[in-house]
């Protein structure tokens, strides 16, 4: 599941699936003999700086490559569910099309991508970007996609009420008990505050319930991907801890059945102390949600064994052709993937232009990219870097682990077991992961 709308760097970026028009089977060639490619993801007109921004870019890169023409295609989102899948088997998609992580394999499976392995020592950047991302996009040793961004999953909390709480807001808490004698602190200074809150609708309880289990060392499904794994020994602790915050310590508040915008408007409105989510969220807050970047902190995922990553990439046209498979490889170079440049990491111009600068991520390059890329942001940074350190520091010791297989089903199912336990207090646990466990079983088995 994607973060908060793989809004990175810049001021407003709407990341779009696009029209149905000039896409793949258009042919490679222009009436000027040029390569012509189509790609998606622009933002939409609505995002007027990052609209310039990627046109500026884009201008930019044919004047560097005379022989090959860029056809961006925007719309909001840049991928939507409901239509990727026709839009795959009609043979609409674009050349170099946008893909969640979560999209890879699928994508694959249904022979519906081509195969960059010949194409992709071409492609200057791709030794420097960290391997885990990589091989999320490689499949039975090929190569099917290019990693652009990457997000974990963190804790974020709010400096000033831990101050008022008693508790330092330098040293975060890095368990689950900590978490919880925390959010108590904090629910206990009364007005409405909230100790700790998390989501239990929409798919995103299913979501957040996936993260807390990887956390603790647990998982969704059994190594091969074909059985549930939620009824264990992990998947219990991480549903008995929700239960008990919420019943017996009173510390997620009595409003339940939440979803990311009401948890983002509590912590804007400095009512709460603590919950999950990527480093994205940060300048949402800020400008949308009326929080203060100082008030602001991340943390680790509580647990210490791993933490949940998602992020995006792209993929090309099963029918792109080696010409067109070549410029759009040298045109995600010139986008995405030169450190400190380009759409995502021109930080000059993105400070420039009131966004912020300095998250912890995304963190997509290894070695000396990204120590270059690392070396510009902090130059150009205008958030308070100290405030993710720990964030920073703590990511080092844990596991990076992609989403589960068929995510949204299995968020589905769980969805109910998590707002179960949020909603009734003698919600019996042990029989919601049982019968969970049936379900998702139900969902691997028919693939």
């Amino acid at each position: 599941m994607r973060s908060t709308g793989i809004r990175r760097t810049l001021v407003a970026l709407g990341v779009g699936a696009l029209t149905l028009t000039a896409c793949g089977s258009d042919g490679d060639r222009a009436a000027d003999g040029k390569t012509r490619i189509t790609v998606n993801c622009m933002p939409p007109r609505s995002a007027e700086v990052d609209r310039r921004f990627f046109e500026e870019d884009v201008a930019v890169f044919e004047r560097k490559n005379p022989d090959i023409d860029v056809v961006p295609h925007d719309a909001f989102p840049c991928q939507d569910p409901k239509t990727f899948d026709a839009k795959l088997a009609g043979g609409q998609m674009e050349d170099v099309f946008y893909t969640y992580f979560t999209d890879a394999r699928h994508v694959v499976d249904i022979k519906q991508a081509a195969d960059l392995t010949p194409y992709v020592k071409e492609l200057k950047s791709y030794g420097t970007i960290q391997r885990q991302l990589r091989d999320i996009y490689t499949v039975d040793g090929r190569i099917y996609g290019v990693p652009r961004t990457g997000y974990s999953m963190g804790l974020v909390y709010h400096r000033q009420l831990f101050e008022r709480a008693g508790l330092d807001p330098d040293r975060p808490p890095t368990t689950w008990p900590e978490v919880r004698a925390a959010a108590k602190r904090i629910a206990a200074l009364g007005g409405g505050t909230v100790g700790y809150a998390d989501y239990s609708a929409q798919n995103q309880g299913g979501w957040h319930f996936t993260a807390e289990l990887y956390s603790r060392g647990g998982d969704v499904v059994t190594p091969d991907g074909k059985k549930a794994a939620v009824d264990s020994p992990e998947g219990r602790a991480v549903l008995r801890t929700l239960h008990d915050m919420r019943w017996t310590d009173g510390s997620m508040g009595g409003k339940q059945l939440l979803v990311i915008n009401d948890v983002q408007q509590m912590m804007g409105a400095g009512k709460l102390g603590m919950y999950l989510a990527a480093p994205d969220n940060i300048p949402i807050l800020v400008k949308e949600k009326g929080a203060e970047y100082e008030d602001l902190a991340l943390a680790p995922m509580p647990g210490g064994r791993a933490t949940l990553i998602g992020g995006d990439g792209y993929m090309f046209h099963r029918k792109a052709s080696p010409e067109q498979i070549r410029a759009g490889l040298k045109w995600l170079d010139h986008m995405f993937l030169t450190p400190g440049d380009g759409f995502l990491g021109d930080y000059a111009r993105a400070k420039k232009n009131d966004a912020p600068v300095g998250l912890p991520e995304p963190r997509l390059f290894t070695g000396a990219a990204d120590a270059r890329d690392q070396q510009v942001k902090e130059s150009h940074a205008n958030v308070p870097v100290e405030n993710y350190q720990a964030f920073l520091d703590g990511n080092q010791d844990l596991e990076m682990r992609i989403e589960p297989p068929q995510a949204q089903q299995l968020y589905s199912v769980l969805d109910g077991v998590v707002s179960a336990v949020l909603t009734k207090e003698d919600a019996d646990i042990g029989r919601l992961l049982e019968d969970a466990s049936a379900k998702i079983d139900g969902i691997l088995a028919r693939g």
